[in-house]
C-alpha cells in the first residue's frame, strides 16, 4: 500500500463551499498556513460521471490520504447526492444498476465517512458554525475523533476560527 501522506476533504460542497473555500484560503496563505496536500488534487471525476465511478474517484484519493476532514452543515446528515437510487444507471423496478455495478445506497458523504473510518484514518469533525452540533453529524463518526467549530461568535458577528481549526488538523 502507498504511504498515506495527504488530508481528505469532505462536505456538503452546495451548502458548505464557503467553510471548504476556507480551509483552502488558510492553507495557501503564507501567514495562515494550515499546510495539508489535498487529496483531491490527486484525481478528479466529472461531474457527469457515474456515481459509483465518482466513488471509486474518491476511494482512490482517501486511500492516499492519513487524515479524514468532514465539514458538518445544515444538510450534511441529510444530503442523498451519490446514492444510486439517483444515477440514470439505476433500474428503479429492478432495483438494480444497468450497467451492471453492484447498488449502493450511500450518499457520496456516508461513502466517504465509511471508508475513512474503516481504514483507520485520523477523523476530524468541522462544523460550519459557531458550535459543535453533532445531531448534524453523520451517525459512523458522530462519536469518534475530533469535533470543533469552524467559527466564533463575538460582537453580533460570526468570525472564522482559525486557532481552532489548526489545532483539530494538528
Amino acid at each position: 500500500m502507498a504511504k498515506r501522506t495527504k488530508t481528505y476533504i469532505a462536505a456538503d460542497w452546495t451548502g458548505d463551499k464557503d467553510a471548504v473555500d476556507q480551509l483552502h484560503k488558510w492553507n495557501d496563505s503564507k501567514y495562515w498556513s494550515l499546510s495539508f496536500t489535498d487529496a483531491h488534487d490527486l484525481t478528479q471525476a466529472r461531474d457527469g460521471s457515474l456515481n459509483c465511478s465518482i466513488k471509486a474517484s474518491l476511494g482512490t484519493r482517501l486511500d492516499a490520504s492519513k487524515t479524514f476532514v468532514l465539514i458538518v452543515g445544515q444538510n450534511t446528515k441529510t444530503v442523498r447526492s451519490g446514492s444510486c437510487q439517483y444515477c440514470g444507471s439505476y433500474n428503479s423496478h429492478t432495483y438494480s444498476c444497468a450497467r451492471g455495478h453492484s447498488v449502493d445506497y450511500r450518499s457520496y458523504i456516508e461513502y466517504e465517512c465509511d471508508k475513512a473510518v474503516r481504514d483507520g484514518l485520523k477523523i476530524v469533525v468541522l462544523y460550519n458554525a459557531a458550535t459543535v452540533n453533532k445531531s448534524k453529524c453523520p451517525d459512523v463518526v458522530k462519536n469518534t475523533g475530533t469535533h470543533t467549530a469552524m467559527c466564533y461568535y463575538e460582537d453580533g458577528k460570526y468570525y472564522w476560527n482559525y486557532q481552532a481549526v489548526k489545532d483539530a488538523i494538528g
